[in-house]
């Protein structure tokens, strides 16, 4: 496919005592002109909108008035541009701007009609896609939408945007020179696990480049809050529990995704490769109590027990807020679900996007931010279960209407609404605002949000060209260079605990075990099916090994296996047995009794409960994946004296009191390649990764430590006296002890 095909025009105008050279290229469904003297400009012919000419430069007419307007013209900073359109926009369109759409599959390049519907009718042109065929395929629907857009109203573009979507799948194979669908990388608590700032920055850099190929210009990442209890569902996500560590690393993504180079620069540092960070969760998520998640009635609450609620926000505050690459800080924010108990001097217990204080007051006055808020998603619909995370999360609010609680998330200072498809709400909130405080304060609060919305349009340059050549984007999402510095970083990740005598292991016989697949809880969708199969490939491992299925035959084995799996906490069947429906999270495999449990919990209450007291004193919960316990014990008995080496994948600490006895060798893995991990059994590279999290003793002690502390457990010691603590790791020559753990051990 060629990338120009057909040049249609060159032209020549004075600008100054230089001259502009003008030439327009058609493209498939839309025109490119590049100008020698300034921006190039996309646009689609059939969308209505027109090239101008002023003073020798070339412009693009997007509300077809026959005028310059200042949102117009790129010589303009965009703040001007943004605070020009803000005014011209009817509150209609306003409304339309401060939605964020729900999840968007993109299985072929045509919009939808429910995609037409929300774009034109209810003006929104934040869209969240999730799952997409292919690169070449997320470009052309990405150019329809643009083109679509571009021919209403005043012509916005639409600002695209994607949870993180660069995770390693296990069973991929890394070739060198060769290519992928997207580069790889370790899950983010992975990425902690290096402990490098810089490949972090590298990171971001590269993960911009492909979402732009994507037609992606919002992250909805980083995810930097502080991880300080260690049962947390979204745990993996974090970058740990170390405040310094944290800090650097979000610094560090905000950087790589939104500065660019100087040749792809529009403002400062903003320009063509800018991806815009949206950073999450504003603040205090690593704080749940009991480890039960937000995204549940359940798990409404984050508390506080050691008084280590600011130490949440520093990750925030001064990294994610404090950018070294020229861009200022992440322009976006994302606040909390949770409800932070007790933190609101006014009282208040209501979810972080409902909260003054925590808008206001904590993140606009006290924090600086200036850019945009946007809610998580769902948080205005109803709630009908404790424990289904389908429905919304209105949590404090629930006696509000819809309408009520998008007027109170306004008055809050956030400017748009996760997940909502719909601006009547929105309109509905206006009206409220026009009531209570007159018809020009509420333009004024709109056109305020308006600003910051349309900024991070401006600054990314999709006001001068959204399009994209579905060539080069094949060319650029997974180019060979990319999928090698992911697979690096994977490689690195890597956390070696115990070694004792075993690794590297050269050209030898291994013996991997079948392991037994238990039905697993998945939050969305139905748990996964029961299955016996190989956790890795044999004739992965035949690649480096000898393979066999018999114990007696082998050198060594290897036993791969996933961290202990359970509910969020909660249980049905708990409550109709007459308990309060509230269960342990367990990080052991072997049944748990919670005897060291608070006898009340700190918070609770909902309006779909009669109690307050969430305590699970003295209930036990069994593993679905006990059999993983098993299967280490049972190896080590097939293999005698023969060594075994257990890799453990897992996204939160784990207590390995009851594996670390039965392994010669301990490698942790962050949901990474199992490629990666055979080159490091055999030696092909040596292990660099630290914990970026203390594993515990026991369950005693993760009960005893307070949600918000972090480095407050008893740490489990192995049978040859090492801690695993934060920043413990091993290479061939024993414990490391770099400069990055010197610098980062617990801070």
């Amino acid at each position: 496919m060629k990338h120009a095909l057909k040049l249609i025009t060159l032209s020549t105008l004075l600008v100054g005592c230089s001259t502009n050279e003008i030439t327009t290229t058609e493209h498939d469904g839309f025109n490119v002109i590049e100008q020698t003297k300034g921006p190039s400009l996309g646009y689609s012919p059939a969308s209505g909108v027109s090239i101008m000419e002023k003073d020798g430069f070339a412009f693009k007419d997007l509300n077809k008035n026959g005028e310059l307007d200042v949102y117009e013209d790129w010589r303009k900073s965009p703040k001007e541009r943004a605070e020009d359109l803000a005014k011209q926009m009817t509150i209609e369109q306003i409304a339309g701007l401060m939605l964020y759409s729900d999840h968007q599959r993109v299985p072929s390049e045509e919009i939808t009609d429910t995609q037409k519907k929300f774009l034109k009718e209810d003006n929104l042109r934040a869209i969240l896609f999730t799952t997409v065929k292919d690169a070449e395929t997320a470009a052309k629907w990405s150019n329809n939408v643009q083109a679509y857009v571009e021919s209403i109203g005043l012509g916005i573009p639409a600002n695209n945007s994607s949870d993180p979507r660069h995770q390693a799948s296990s069973t991929m194979e890394f070739e060198a020179g060769g290519g992928g669908d997207i580069s790889r990388w370790p899950s983010p608590l992975g990425m902690a696990a290096t402990f490098d700032p810089q490949l972090m920055e590298e990171f971001g850099h590269i993960a911009s480049i492909e979402y732009r190929a994507l037609g992606i210009a919002t992250a909805l990442s980083p995810q930097v809050d502080l991880a300080t209890e260690p049962r947390w569902w979204r745990y993996s996500g974090t970058y740990g529990e170390s405040v310094l560590l944290a800090t650097d690393l979000a610094r560090a993504y905000c950087d790589g995704f939104q500065t660019s180079p100087k040749e792809k620069a529009i403002d400062g540092a903003w320009g063509y490769e800018s991806v815009n960070a949206m950073v999450k969760h504003w603040y205090g998520y690593g704080a749940q109590e009991g480890g039960r998640d937000s995204h549940f009635a359940s798990g409404e609450y984050a508390v506080f027990p050691g008084g280590q609620f600011a130490q949440q926000k520093i990750p925030f505050t001064e990294g994610a807020f404090k950018l070294k690459g020229g861009t200022s800080m992440a322009s976006a924010v994302m606040p909390i679900y949770s409800i932070l108990w007790n933190q609101d001097p006014s009282g208040a217990n209501v979810g972080g996007s409902y909260s003054d204080f925590v808008i206001n007051q904590e993140l606009r006055q006290q924090a600086g931010f200036e850019g945009v808020v946007c809610t998580d998603w769902h948080i205005t619909y109803d709630t009908g279960a404790i424990d289904h995370t389908g429905h919304g999360k209105p949590w404090g609010v629930e006696d509000l209407s819809i309408a009520e609680r998008h007027y109170k998330i306004l008055k809050a200072g956030v400017d748009q609404f996760g997940g909502n498809n719909d601006s009547g709400p929105i309109i509905e909130a206006y009206h409220m605002w026009c009531e209570d405080y007159g018809e020009e304060a509420a333009r004024t609060r709109f056109e305020e949000s308006a600003r910051r919305l349309l900024l991070n349009i401006f600054r990314t340059g999709l006001f001068e060209n959204p399009y994209l050549d579905p060539a080069h984007s094949t060319e650029t999402v997974g180019r060979a260079d990319f999928m090698e510095a992911g697979y690096k970083a994977q490689l690195k990740s890597i956390v070696m605990l115990k070694n004792d005598g075993v690794l590297p292991v050269s050209k030898k016989k291994v013996y991997m075990p079948i392991r037994h697949n238990t039905p697993v809880f998945q939050v969305w969708g139905p748990a996964t099916p029961e299955s016996w199969s190989y956790s890795i490939k044999p004739e992965l491992a035949q690649r480096y090994f000898d393979f066999t299925e018999n114990p007696d035959e082998a050198d060594f084995a290897i036993v791969y296996i996933e961290e202990p799996s359970l509910s969020l906490g909660y249980s049905k069947e708990d409550v109709e047995k007459g308990g309060n429906g509230y269960v342990p999270i367990s990080l052991q495999y072997e049944d748990y009794t919670a005897t060291e449990a608070r006898e009340v919990s700190i918070a609770g209450g909902n309006p779909l409960e009669s109690f307050t007291n969430r305590s699970y004193k003295g209930k036990t919960v069994k593993t679905s994946n006990r059999d993983d316990m098993v299967m280490v014990m049972d190896t080590k008995k097939a293999m005698g004296d023969k060594p075994v080496v257990v890799i453990a994948n897992i996204g939160k600490p784990i207590i390995l009191s009851e594996i670390e006895p039965y392994a010669d060798a301990i490698l942790i893995s962050f949901s990474i390649q199992h490629q990666a991990l055979l080159d490091i059994i055999s030696g092909k590279v040596e292990p660099s990764g630290l914990l970026p999290m203390q594993l515990p003793a026991n369950m005693a002690t993760v009960e005893k430590q307070f949600e918000d502390v972090p480095f407050d457990m008893e740490c489990y010691v192995d049978s040859q006296g090492h801690a695993y603590d934060f920043a413990f790791g091993m290479n061939w020559s024993g414990v490391i002890d770099d400069e990055r753990v010197k610098t980062y051990k617990k801070n």
